[in-house]
């Protein structure tokens, strides 16, 4: 893909040369006739490599053309031209963000030399980015697909920025994990990072959990309790399932968010906090603002930017990747030989479309390797296939055999409700709480888990 150029400079002529000069060499080449029509060229798609700016032009002249664009978002880069003697100009234009710049009258072997090794280092910039976003987001999870490098890419952009992010996606495709890798390219990555579960608890919990709360606020309140945003001040606050949350919280959310500070349940003043807050659903947020479940400036303020993960099976490049990280997790877990990733179980794996997404896909591989045979995989314990062992793990005892059937039952229920404990408990015909201490039982817990209950 070729290089985009943006010439702006008030005068035709200039703007006409360097456009054949710059055409001849390989480049896109678009013209701006100051530095205001520069500005609205660069609110545009597609976006711009490299911007060639007169230092003099009128309503909006190079120097503040440079400061504008230093301050967006992913700015392209800039070489300013200028006028013999305005060197005491190029050195402050230096200071403020310029790449480079060439004098008028122009040298086309100079100017070339300008544009291809300000071009080189913009090469540079951009590759370094995407690698190290692929690298911070590998760190959280596992994918080859162009789809994830994107969004990596995405990611290595807005982490630094501190600015809220709405993690949108469907259930089980990790939007938590994208979550670490934002707290990890921010500033605030070695300050707290506290995760919340919307869904988890009732709305006076949820809101004396998020916001605290004093002594003998409520029954129960034996002690006062700071609140998760003061926990998390100085760091990142994580609102997973936020389109779970009560209206009357979302009004107080939004509250906290515009004022920046809390006032805990039984209290009569508020506390400062500073705290970055991401915010995860699986919910498609407009469409329940449309039915007034969501409050739209809420959404509004929580959409600064919007990061979409895409689901496993618009990504199927992905599905190997995982299925040998798992297969080697879960085999090195259980302590049984490794179980290779053959054509026929890869051609099974791809053919399913994983509606329950990574977590599906996990939860799966899991299963089959706690059931089949050591050494191998059984195909037919993979969805679509018979639901039942088509052989017990060798040298089983009956107590082992019953207690992996029971927790390959619990799996399929989560896999089915995705991950909704509520409801995998109902199908399974026991209590929330008989299916939490069965998780504890199996090793299906995580820390997170155990610090709830």
């Amino acid at each position: 893909m070729k290089a985009r150029v943006l010439v702006a400079d008030d005068d035709a002529g200039v703007r006409y040369t360097l456009r054949g000069l710059l055409e001849d060499d390989g480049l896109e080449v678009e013209e701006a006739v100051d530095g205001e029509a520069a500005l609205a060229r660069l609110d545009a798609e597609p976006p711009v490599d490299l911007v060639l700016s007169d230092l003099r032009m009128p309503r909006v002249d190079g120097m503040e053309l440079l400061r504008r664009v230093a301050a967006r978002p992913h700015a392209p880069r800039v070489i300013l031209i200028t006028a013999h003697g305005s060197e005491r100009h190029a050195v402050e234009a230096m200071k403020l963000g310029a790449l480079d710049y060439f004098r008028k009258p122009f040298d086309v072997d100079d100017v070339l030399a300008v544009v291809r090794r300000a071009l080189g280092v913009v090469r540079l910039e951009a590759e370094n980015e995407r690698l190290s976003g692929e690298v911070n987001l590998l760190r959280s999870l596992v994918f080859v697909s162009p789809a994830m490098a994107r969004l990596a890419v995405l990611i290595q952009r807005v982490g630094p920025r501190d600015v809220t992010v709405l993690i949108t996606g469907e259930s089980g495709t990790g939007k938590e994990r994208v979550a670490e890798a934002l707290v990890r390219a921010s500033p605030r990555a070695d300050k707290p990072y506290v995760r919340f579960n919307c869904a988890a608890l009732t709305p006076e919990l949820a809101e004396a959990e998020l916001f605290g709360h004093a002594r003998g606020a409520f029954t129960g309140a034996v002690r006062a309790r700071p609140g998760l945003f003061r926990e998390a001040s100085g760091g990142t606050l994580l609102l997973d399932e936020v389109g779970e949350l009560a209206l009357p919280l979302q009004a107080k959310l939004l509250r906290v968010l515009q004022e920046g500070e809390v006032r805990p349940v039984g209290e009569d003043r508020s506390f400062p906090v500073d705290v970055r807050v991401l915010a995860a659903t699986h919910r498609d947020l407009p469409q329940r603002v449309a039915e007034g479940r969501f409050r739209e400036d809420l959404y509004y303020r929580l959409k600064v930017v919007t990061l979409q993960v895409p689901p496993l099976r618009s990504r199927p490049e992905d599905i190997a990747a995982l299925a040998k990280h798992f297969l080697a997790r879960h085999t090195e877990r259980f302590r049984m030989p490794p179980v290779p990733l053959t054509p026929a179980l890869l051609e099974r794996l791809t053919a399913h479309s994983w509606p329950g997404n990574v977590r599906e896909l996990e939860n799966a591989l899991e299963s089959a390797v706690v059931l089949s045979p050591d050494g191998t995989l059984d195909l037919e314990l993979l969805p679509g296939g018979i639901s039942t062992p088509a052989s017990p793990p060798t040298g089983a005892t009956l107590r082992e055999k019953l207690d992996a059937h029971e927790r390959e039952l619990i799996l399929a229920a989560l896999a089915a409700s995705k991950g909704q404990r509520t409801e995998a408990a109902r199908a399974l015909g026991i209590g929330r709480a008989t299916l939490h201490d069965k998780l504890r039982k199996h090793g299906l817990l995580n820390e997170d888990d155990e610090a709830e209950h």
